[in-house]
């Protein structure tokens, strides 16, 4: 079932309930307040017709006689009944005499003042006492507003029930089906947008705070996400097939040479050499894309234990310290924690030596061995690891596609790298559930800002 057709059903239900309930309900308060009324009207006859005829010949009895005749209109089938009580009469004769419910007549007798409903007909009676005898006054009617009145009422009610449901449906589904149709053209557009034109976005003139203006906002973003990932994987492909391509040229290149005529065996050496520098190279980049691929996919299981910070960063210092003894590597203690749980992460130590090497030998290649100062400091929630260095910097406009497999920034050409180390280091941290925050300035240097969560207590 579609949303339109459930969302008209449910507004067609809702309102319909609605207009029945409260039909109902006027109804029944009508039909109740119809009896308290009709039921006052009698009492009040009762009490005149007590008056002026237990009084009967007094000007004030006169008077009130006539007073009922010209003010209160007569009931249907109205009757009065002024009934002498009297020991030698029984109330079963008086109700056969007088066709008077006997039940009343007990009632009556019992209570003093009563009132009953026999079917259509509603009866209201007092008992008075004039001097040594007592009478029965009691004022029959037929309520017309119920018989008749609230017969027209539950008529009107029922059309105008059936009226107002008949509209209810029809605006309903008008209105379930037009309000879908921003979403229905949004729904048109997007599939009009392939790769071949994935350029092109949803205008959004709607009203800027309406939720389906929000809506083609997150779809034009999504697809600036996605054009940014075609992009990135056109790029990665031309690199990637660039720095493949290189090597690859280069080993088929000196392999030809050396077949084409007899060489000496220096010369034949000085090809095998080449050869296998260019087959090492080629290894590299092959070996840090698998990695890269490898981290980058979440589903792969890497085996996690209780590792401490500082240790794996003094332990990459070494080994940077034997593969470039030039380099100024500063350890900063200043801000390290006096409590060693607060430098104990959840980690792969391998992984996150790689991450480190990664950073503080770019920190050293791109300043040209200056001094690197590494800060290592800790919070109660997190690591922190601060590594600046005084390097040539990334231009501001660059920064954005540092994370780009291959990406090299424009004022790295005088120094080697394949542009994968600071992917791969940030693939690491994340499966670290860690961040990482680059800053640079040109010419001033680089500042790479590590945070891996604590090992929670």
């Amino acid at each position: 079932m579609k949303t339109q057709t459930k969302l008209a059903i449910i507004l067609g239900f809702l309102s319909t309930t609605l207009v029945v309930v409260f039909g109902i309900s006027v109804y029944y308060f009508l039909d109740k307040y119809s009896y308290v009324d009709f039921y006052k009207r009698l009492e009040a006859r009762v009490s005149i017709s007590a008056q002026y005829s237990l009084n009967s010949g007094t000007l004030n009895s006169r008077y009130l006689k006539s007073l009922r005749k010209q003010h209160l209109e007569t009931l249907e089938k109205e009757k009065e009944y002024l009934i002498e009580i009297s020991p030698n009469v029984s109330l079963k004769d008086i109700a056969q005499k007088n066709k008077l419910p006997l039940n009343f007549l007990i009632s009556l007798s019992k209570v003093g003042t009563y009132k009953e409903k026999q079917g259509n007909l509603f009866i209201a009676g007092s008992q008075y006492k004039k001097g040594n005898k007592r009478y029965f006054v009691i004022v029959s009617a037929e309520n017309y507003y119920v018989s008749n009145h609230l017969i027209f009422l539950r008529t009107v009610l029922i059309g105008g029930i059936s009226m107002v449901i008949l509209i209810v449906a029809i605006f309903s589904f008008y209105f379930s089906k037009h309000i879908f149709d921003p979403i229905r053209d949004i729904t048109i557009k997007v599939k009009q947008i392939s790769t071949e034109n994935i350029h092109l976005r949803l205008e959004n003139n709607i009203d800027k705070s309406s939720e389906i203006s929000e809506l083609t906002s997150t779809f034009n973003e999504l697809l600036n996400r996605i054009e940014t990932a075609f992009e990135t994987q056109k790029n990665f492909i031309s690199n990637a097939s660039h720095e493949l391509g290189t090597p690859l040229t280069t080993i088929i290149g000196e392999a030809d040479f050396s077949l084409l005529k007899p060489r000496t065996s220096e010369e034949y050496i000085a090809a095998i050499k080449n050869i296998l520098q260019q087959a090492e190279r080629l290894n590299e980049i092959t070996k840090s894309l698998l990695f890269l691929a490898q981290t980058g996919y979440k589903g792969k299981a890497i085996t996690f234990e209780m590792v401490r910070i500082d240790e794996i960063i003094w332990e990459t210092k070494s080994l940077i310290d034997k593969l470039n003894p030039n380099n100024k590597i500063l350890v900063d203690l200043r801000l390290l924690p006096e409590d060693p749980k607060k430098l104990k992460v959840k980690g792969n130590q391998q992984l996150l030596h790689l991450a480190f090497a990664n950073i503080l030998s770019n920190a050293c290649k791109y300043s040209n061995n200056k001094p690197v100062t590494v800060h290592i400091a800790s919070s109660n929630s997190q690591v922190v690891i601060m590594v600046e260095d005084q390097g040539i910097g990334i231009p501001a406009s660059e920064i954005a596609y540092i994370y780009d497999p291959f990406f090299r920034a424009s004022n790295t050409n005088l120094f080697e790298g394949y542009g994968i180390g600071l992917p791969l280091t940030r693939n690491i941290v994340y499966l670290h559930k860690g961040d990482l925050i680059v800053s640079s300035q040109v010419n001033v240097g680089t500042k790479v800002q590590i945070r891996i969560p604590l090992i929670e207590k």
